[in-house]
């Protein structure tokens, strides 16, 4: 069946009556292919449709694709867009902007689909509680950004991609909602610590320890 995958991947588009299902993915839905760094949705513009992740990955982040711009958070297969979300029940224009971060594969459901959908109340019970999943991780940002130093997420952010981070200090700076100064400052201020080494478009960390003693609080750069 050509839509195994979305089935597959969302349990509740599966558990659809097929009355209801099989004639929205046949006229409703839509698949795209798209390389990374494609700008799939901007801010402030209606929503043109609700996405499934069927392979890659979606950043979602306010601010501008092309400058400063804070990371609210990403979307993997199997996973849902909020601020999609958002825009379709609300009828308001979109709140953040989405860029694939790696090649993606995505079913996108037309606003028409969607409120098909959503009048089963067992796929909207799935995503009211995606919806109150995410809203959690955004209230958990919210209290990083404004009570958390940026040297302890900064930490924090490397840490979480491994032994060496392919990435400038825009990279960084993008994912912390900050500036690349401030990011090149620390990073700086890391390697003379012997915390990490900077490359040419690559961050190695050295001392893997130390950036997780300092993101939990407990350690400073010199």
């Amino acid at each position: 069946m050509p839509h195994d995958d979305l089935l597959s991947l969302y349990p509740a588009v599966a558990t659809l009556p097929p009355a209801l299902r099989e004639p929205v993915m046949h006229a409703q839905m839509r698949r795209l292919d798209v390389p990374a760094g494609t700008v799939l949705f901007e801010e402030h513009a209606p929503c043109g449709g609700f996405p499934f992740v069927l392979a890659g990955e979606v950043r979602v982040a306010r601010g501008s694709a092309q400058g400063r711009s804070i990371e609210l958070y990403r979307v993997t297969p199997g996973e849902l867009c909020v601020v999609s979300t958002t825009c379709l029940f609300g009828q308001r224009g979109l709140t953040a902007f989405g860029v694939a971060s790696a090649p993606t594969r995505l079913a996108v459901l037309s606003p028409p689909g969607f409120e098909a959908w959503a009048s089963h109340e067992p796929f909207r019970r799935f995503v009211f509680g995606a919806f109150a999943d995410r809203l959690a991780d955004l209230m958990e940002l919210a209290e990083a950004v404004a009570f958390q130093r940026l040297h302890p997420r900064l930490g924090a952010a490397l840490r979480g991609h491994g032994h060496v981070v392919p990435a400038t200090p825009q990279g960084p700076a993008d994912e912390l909602g900050t500036v690349r100064e401030i990011v090149t400052r620390l990073l700086r201020r890391f390697e003379r610590a012997g915390w990490l080494r900077l490359g040419r478009e690559r961050i190695e960390l050295v001392d893997a320890a130390a950036l997780r003693r300092m993101a939990a609080g407990d350690e400073a750069p010199g």
